[in-house]
């Protein structure tokens, strides 16, 4: 008798064969996202060796140690002192991320005040703000719990978005960080969180509604023109919100063209004992 080809079988193995070229593909990216990785963090630290070279010796002239400048040399040495900084800070973005992809990162708790945080971010900051004449507000609500978070990652995000706030904003503008109580957090049940809401806001540029989810998004920029005013790596607002989702906060922003921006996350209030 003649063989007949049974069609349930047929189709069976024909799936069996799609699921493995699916389970191949999967693998060669996992392959290729993790040598992106390896590749930004190799590249991010031979990078900084030179450019820290660069900014030591350019400060050495700077200082006169060297012998005297003219006011025309200082100025070409502070322009290659600003440059070789604005680098180091990209440089140091690409390896935040690269560590942040490569594994799981973790978090280190404990309880502090939050205020105490944005007055030691806002003095570094200040000066910046200064040179630009802008004002800078802390506006912390009264008795504001501890909060329950990893200090070193809560300061990258501070720093991060209010560096931003400073650099989007014109002369002249108004900055301001808030803090307060912000509810309980989303999850239900006995797991649920009282959280506090910390706010970055600016009378910048703002951001066009279409690109709010875009600019949190890996190397994205609203401008991606080569004539940008404003450059970076496109990695600050993801690792930000990385880290804030680590503690199982939410990092968004509320803003409209011309008309400034509001960058908000949520942390953990710390339990009392």
């Amino acid at each position: 008798m003649p063989h007949v080809a049974d069609p349930a079988s047929e189709r069976a193995q024909r799936l069996e064969r799609e699921l493995a070229e699916a389970r191949r593909q999967v693998e060669e990216l996992r392959a290729r996202d993790q040598l992106k990785t390896q590749f930004l963090s190799n590249i991010s630290h031979d990078l900084r060796t030179p450019l820290t070279a660069v900014v030591t010796h350019a400060e050495i002239l700077r200082d006169g140690i060297l012998g005297p400048l003219s006011e025309r040399q200082l100025e070409s040495i502070h322009g290659i002192i600003n440059g070789g900084r604005q680098l180091l800070g990209q440089v140091a973005e690409i390896l935040d991320y690269a560590r942040a992809t490569a594994t799981a990162p973790s978090i280190c708790r404990e309880h502090f005040r939050i205020d105490a945080l944005i007055d030691e971010v806002a003095s570094l900051n200040a000066p910046m703000a200064d040179r630009r004449a802008l004002s800078l507000e802390l506006r912390i609500e009264q008795e504001l719990p501890l909060v329950d978070a990893d200090r070193d990652k809560v300061r990258h995000v501070l720093a991060n978005l209010l560096g931003n706030a400073i650099a989007f904003t014109p002369d002249g503008g108004r900055i301001w960080i808030a803090a307060e109580s912000g509810g309980a957090s989303d999850d239900a049940g006995d797991d649920a969180r009282d959280m506090v809401l910390v706010e970055v806001g600016d009378t910048g540029i703002g951001i066009s509604e279409e690109f709010h989810e875009m600019i949190f998004a890996e190397f994205a920029q609203v401008d991606a023109s080569a004539s940008r005013a404003h450059h970076g790596t496109g990695l600050g607002l993801t690792i930000a919100r990385r880290f804030v989702e680590l503690h199982g906060g939410r990092l968004w922003v509320e803003s409209a063209l011309g008309r400034g921006s509001r960058f908000r996350f949520t942390l953990p209030a710390a339990r009392p004992e």
